[in-house]
């Protein structure tokens, strides 16, 4: 009788040890890996001529992102940063800034610090674009010989000065990319 007892109880306590997880609220962390892009869209309008480094500027996500079935980065999260670098317009070359962003609100209010740029295909670098020529000088081109001629036409080809760069200039409302350099870890998503 005692044998059966322990072998019973020894049973329960095998079953228990080995039973599925207790089915808890999904509080699992979330990672938006780096590099993920993310359109978001800027409150303010900001320029090199009159933004100086270091002063705040807000953004706001345009998309739900979702991982797997979980909305974890909701449209409305708004995104603050600033001007990390900035270039003034030189004689050949525009006027150049590098935009940081640092933090990200939820809409329930929740903050969460990020590491991200505004993406441009030239290194994160808004504006640094070559200007284009002060003049043009007219040179030869043949194109092909004949009976001891040759027949040509003048061609233009810009000279050696380039025009004076130009401010760069994000207006209100303007449609961003947001490029992530490390990932982000949610632990908390909004739940509507």
């Amino acid at each position: 009788m005692l044998k059966r007892i322990f072998t019973i109880f020894a049973a329960l306590i095998f079953g228990a040890c080995f039973a599925s997880e207790l089915s808890l609220r999904d509080y699992d962390e979330f990672k938006i890996p780096a590099g993920y892009h993310i359109p978001i869209m800027s409150l303010q309008e900001f320029s090199t001529a009159y933004t100086e480094e270091g002063e705040p500027l807000n953004f706001v996500t345009t998309n739900d992102i979702y991982l797997f079935d979980k909305n974890v980065l909701p449209s409305g999260s708004k995104l603050k940063g600033y001007i990390e670098k900035k270039n003034e317009p030189v004689r050949g070359t525009n006027a150049a800034m590098k935009v940081f962003i640092n933090k990200m609100y939820l809409p329930d209010g929740y903050e969460i610090p990020i590491k991200a740029y505004i993406y441009s295909a030239n290194d994160n670098k808004i504006g640094g674009e070559l200007t284009a020529p002060l003049s043009y000088r007219r040179v030869p081109h043949y194109q092909r010989w004949t009976m001891f001629r040759a027949y040509g036409v003048l061609q233009y080809v810009p000279g050696e000065q380039r025009k004076m760069g130009q401010h760069v200039t994000i207006s209100s409302g303007a449609n961003l990319t947001m490029v992530l350099v490390e990932p982000i870890n949610m632990t908390h998503t909004v739940i509507n």
